[in-house]
């Protein structure tokens, strides 16, 4: 099986491509921005002629689309993220090769949820920020486009690689500093949000089936599993072995709560980690439809996500 993965230097994109090149079956083909791809093109402003072109070439069974911008103005997402998917799929439309395409949605789809809940794929979407916004265009464009197609919403991705601005990566980050300087507190902010964390290679697992699957639609990619930031802040620090005191900031300027340790008198450290995504206090996944049509379970644990964020940060200098 010969299949095109775009976006392979980015978060998700690395781990899929170690797990395609896993598969003695797949033939793989990278393409993206950086000189380290197989073919350079950029989505956000090559036509779709050009990409038609490639893939008749080429003529790979899958695409895979991994490519994407998580942070900017509304300008820069809808390039990088709807923009460039309607590229792919006019080009998939115009290419005789007739590939299944496989696009790497997110939970910011659906935005704010209620409590308790469990989100379905049949939820309606409201995005509550301009990340979301667009990548429900994104899909809404995949499933529009009359493609063998499947759109993975994948929730909070989590584990090694995750990026240190993120708030479990700054969340690490803060904790290493503290603890290199000797410092017995840390005070922290946003820790009430709750979000379904899934291990970024659960997530490649997931991509690698839906791409032998013959799924279609919508699929969420989760742990099923809310966790409050928090709770994942303890395990971080046990995982980390700190032994001082994480002081939770309330809202900015509010009182501070003890919530680990013996808190000291004068802390200095503070590591705001309030999510940006536009999903408000609560996101849980219904991950039904992932065991059911993919046969897809998520198999590693947050405290091993956490103890590879931990790993990868303690290494820095």
């Amino acid at each position: 099986m010969r299949v095109l993965l775009i976006g392979a230097n980015g978060y998700l994109g690395r781990f899929v491509a170690d797990r395609l090149l896993a598969d003695p079956a797949v033939q793989l083909t990278a393409l993206g921005r950086g000189d380290d791809a197989d073919v350079r093109f950029d989505l956000a402003t090559g036509s779709p002629g050009a990409l038609t072109r490639f893939l008749d070439a080429v003529h790979p069974g899958v695409v895979i689309n991994c490519a994407g911008a998580t942070r900017g103005g509304a300008r820069d997402l809808t390039r990088h993220n709807t923009v460039a998917v309607a590229t792919i799929c006019e080009a998939l439309r115009r290419s005789g090769c007739g590939a299944r395409l496989v696009q790497i949605g997110c939970g910011a789809e659906y935005g704010p949820s209620q409590p308790g809940s469990s989100t379905a794929e049949d939820a309606v979407p409201r995005p509550g920020g301009p990340y979301g916004v667009s990548k429900l265009a994104a899909t809404e464009l995949v499933l529009g486009s009359g493609l063998d197609a499947v759109v993975l919403r994948v929730f909070s991705p989590a584990g090694p690689g995750t990026p240190a601005g993120s708030p479990l990566g700054r969340l690490a980050e803060a904790m290493r500093r503290a603890m290199q300087s000797g410092d017995g507190e840390l005070k922290l902010g946003g820790l009430g949000a709750q979000r379904d964390f899934i291990d970024v290679r659960d997530v490649a697992r997931a991509v690698h089936a839906a791409s032998l699957s013959a799924a279609q639609g919508v699929i969420n990619i989760g742990s099923g599993r809310a966790v409050r930031l928090r709770d994942a802040a303890s395990v971080l620090a046990r995982v980390a072995g700190f032994g001082g005191a994480l002081h939770e900031l309330d809202t900015p300027g509010g009182p501070v709560r003890p919530t680990l340790g013996h808190p000291r008198s004068d802390p200095d450290h503070m590591a705001p980690a309030a999510y940006p995504d536009g999903c408000g206090s609560w996101q849980q996944a219904d991950v039904r439809t992932a065991r059911d049509r993919l046969g897809w379970r998520p198999r590693i644990n947050l405290e091993e996500s956490l103890a590879d964020i931990w790993m990868e940060a303690a290494c820095r200098i």
